[in-house]
């Protein structure tokens, strides 16, 4: 199954703040902030209630109590590739919080399969049955 694209997020909802970024880089990363740290205001995607719980759920500890999801990406040595990162992770947790789960149908056994069974029990406790003593009488 193919991956879906991430859901678009408007320019206006989002806040970009660059910071001095750990790991791959040498001397790069003393010298250049690299990591992006990426701030969504949930309340300017205007999201019906249902997304917004989902979204809320997905989200966990990345979401904050002033309605904003803060993404930090430090993976990549350059400011580009970290912005990529942080937009394609918060467009994707956008497009699963707008997925709605499928609701279960509930099903009914049917007569025949019930008494099925419950000859498979009579059937499976005479064997068990048969593995008793043996009395010599």
């Amino acid at each position: 199954m193919p991956a879906a694209e991430p859901w678009p997020i408007p320019e206006e909802a989002i806040e970009e703040k660059f910071l001095a970024a750990t790991g791959p880089g040498g001397q790069n990363v003393n010298k250049v902030a690299t990591a992006v740290q990426l701030r969504v205001d949930v309340f300017a995607l205007r999201l019906d209630p249902g997304t917004y719980s989902r979204l809320k759920v997905l989200a966990g500890s990345r979401f904050t109590d002033d309605g904003a999801i803060v993404v930090t990406a430090r993976s990549f040595r350059t400011r580009e590739a970290n912005r990529a990162d942080a937009r394609q992770r918060v467009g994707e947790l956008l497009r699963r919080a707008h997925e709605r789960p499928v609701k279960r149908i509930k099903t009914k056994v049917s007569r025949t399969a019930k008494l099925k069974r419950l000859e498979g029990k009579a059937i499976r406790s005479g064997v068990k049955r048969g593995r008793g003593k043996v009395s010599l009488d």
